[in-house]
């Protein structure tokens, strides 16, 4: 039986060997796909619509799913995020994000960071962009100032940073040193009226710790770039 297809701007389903495979245009192997069905190789196009072998072509062979398992650069993943990606991957929602920041995350020097920052951000609903990055918020005085120092300036676009040696890693120690972000009840708390709300974008590398405080609503990290003002 030869092979048949219907294509649409996000999604293709195609019968082949007897088989029905429907993907959309979040599947790794989407652009593979549509790239065969334009040179008629059925072979290729069979590898495409393999959710498993595409994920590993579009990764770069560093991430991999062997026996429902995610594995990074050949180790063995176990966690909430690498359930995630797996469940996602398999019910064919997108994960190129949740890729894009295992990958950052695991350059996170810290072991408590990587094991716990996922499931914070999952918990108090802070989104991950597309290249692994992920929004928090944070409260700064009118001026755009820092609440703590006033002298760390927070207007829109800027990049603020310190050395990670110099924030606190001890996630028992509360309010300490260190730039804090977290939920948005969490910096919405602070300053009132005298107060801006920003939305921020940090690297899951530069996490260092998440303090227990707060009911575990902030985190602190050694840099972050200023996305905008929160408006509501």
């Amino acid at each position: 039986m030869k092979t048949a297809y219907i294509l649409t701007q996000n999604s293709l389903t195609v019968t082949m060997d007897g088989k029905v495979h429907s993907i959309n245009s979040s599947h790794p192997g989407w652009k593979a796909a549509i790239a065969a069905l334009k040179k008629k190789d059925d072979q290729a196009l069979k590898e495409a619509l393999d959710a498993k072998k595409a994920f590993v072509k579009y990764t770069g062979n560093k991430v991999e799913v062997r026996n429902g398992v995610l594995y990074f650069d050949n180790a063995p993943i176990h966690s909430v995020l690498a359930d995630r990606i797996v469940s996602f991957l398999q019910n064919g929602l997108p994960h190129d994000a949740l890729v894009a920041f295992l990958g950052r995350l695991l350059a996170n020097p810290s072991r408590r960071a990587v094991q716990e920052l996922y499931t914070f951000l999952e918990h108090k609903h802070l989104p991950i962009t597309d290249k692994g990055t992920f929004l928090a918020y944070k409260s700064v005085r009118k001026d755009w100032l820092d609440h703590h120092s006033g002298t760390f300036d927070n207007h829109v676009g800027n990049t603020l940073s310190m050395r990670r040696n110099a924030v606190d890693d001890n996630a028992d120690h509360h309010c300490s040193t260190g730039f804090h972000a977290g939920s948005l009840a969490y910096a919405s708390s602070f300053g009132g009226e005298n107060s801006r709300l920003l939305i921020v974008e940090i690297d899951p590398a530069d996490v260092v710790s998440i303090p227990k405080d707060c009911q575990c609503q902030k985190l602190r990290t050694c840099k972050y770039v200023v996305v905008s003002e929160f408006t509501g």
